[in-house]
């Protein structure tokens, strides 16, 4: 994605284009992984130092806040992070904490009084179990 894509997309989520939050969602955008929010201010600071650790995680925020990068919670373990492009779900492995991206399909739409008076922005499924790096051999069958 080009800069004018970046900046275009960061302003279509209701956010100021600002040289920290520009590198922040470019980073995440040419990323194939889920950093954590560590890595993303090392990946950032390695291209331009100016930007704080505090500035790097408040940009974070505020991503997330607009819908446009997806915090995966990973438990016991830090979050990471995804820009949201083609809808997704997510495998973490129990053992070493990988995120790999699964392919998506649309999760069964459960009855509206199950939420009650709630109100459902969106659903997403993660998987949880042993990645095949972590599984033991007579499990990959």
């Amino acid at each position: 994605m080009d800069g004018q894509a970046i900046k275009r997309f960061l302003e279509g989520g209701g956010l100021r284009c600002t040289p920290q939050r520009y590198a922040v969602m470019a980073f995440l955008m040419e990323c194939h992984g889920h950093p954590t929010a560590a890595e993303i201010y090392e990946g950032v600071n390695r291209v331009d130092p100016r930007s704080s650790k505090a500035t790097t995680y408040n940009n974070l925020r505020d991503l997330v806040k607009a819908g446009l990068v997806r915090e995966v919670a990973a438990e016991g373990r830090a979050a990471r992070f995804d820009a949201k492009g083609v809808r997704h779900h997510h495998f973490i492995c129990d053992r070493c904490g990988n995120v790999e991206d699964l392919e998506w399909y649309d999760v069964p739409r459960p009855a509206r009084r199950t939420f009650g008076k709630r109100v459902v922005r969106e659903c997403e499924l993660i998987f949880r179990g042993l990645c095949g790096r972590c599984a033991p051999p007579s499990a990959r069958r």
